[in-house]
């Protein structure tokens, strides 16, 4: 029996390691999809008007509508966006009363990059977003002469254009002139991959046993013979 003692306690303490991470990957999931709830009420919930403060913290995900000037100036923030494919996001100043800020307009084509886009009085409805799309070892700085971006650099865009760094992208823009295609914030990009995490570890605790029992075999086997 002394002999089993060893494989029986390696077996039953790596399944239950492994299944204890499946459970709390479980947990994380139900955290997650709680979140990702919260998140698409704020995104759906009525328009309000830009608070005088506003910080990631508390205003991420803030509907928001604005009436205002929508000027020339604009960043090119090199994307691609299924199934239309490569282009460009449109990163806008924006003037409302006293403050100016940014408008993620929406998608254009490479083709669309250098032409005319309307300006001058609309009405803008979106949400307020801070990016986290920075890497600092493999983002490219902008390429300033091409107006050429490769991650929405708050910061940095604000500084260039001029404007507090806070960023609303659009959902609605009226007039509409269908010269940008919005592109919302929804829960789409937000991953959520703990389901399978959770699949993935207690397969693994199952595998771990299957395995224990074999090893138990092999040593009753040799015992046998």
């Amino acid at each position: 029996m002394k002999r089993f003692l060893v494989p029986i306690l390696f077996g039953l303490l790596g399944a239950l390691i492994l299944a204890y991470l499946g459970v709390w990957q479980t947990q994380r999931l139900q955290w997650k999809e709680a979140r990702l709830l919260k998140i698409s009420k704020m995104i759906s919930a009525v328009p309000a008007d830009l608070p005088n403060s506003v910080t990631p913290e508390f205003h991420q995900y803030l509907s928001v509508k604005l009436t205002g000037e929508l000027f020339k100036d604009e960043v090119h923030v090199l994307t691609s966006r299924p199934p239309i494919g490569p282009g460009y996001r449109v990163i806008t100043k924006f003037q409302t009363n006293s403050r100016s800020i940014l408008i993620d307009r929406g998608f254009i084509r490479e083709r669309d990059k250098n032409k005319d886009r309307v300006s001058g009085l609309v009405e803008v409805t979106g949400n307020l977003l801070w990016p986290n799309e920075i890497d600092k070892l493999f983002t490219p700085d902008p390429d300033f002469k091409k107006n050429l971006w490769f991650a929405r650099d708050l910061p940095r865009m604000s500084k260039y254009l001029n404007t507090e760094p806070i960023l609303l992208v659009a959902r609605e823009i009226k007039p509409n002139v269908n010269e940008v295609l919005p592109w919302p914030i929804d829960t789409a990009g937000i991953p959520n991959n703990h389901f399978h995490y959770a699949i993935t570890w207690f397969s693994l605790s199952i595998i771990w046993l299957g395995m224990t029992a074999y090893w138990i075999s092999r040593i009753k086997h040799r015992k046998d013979l």
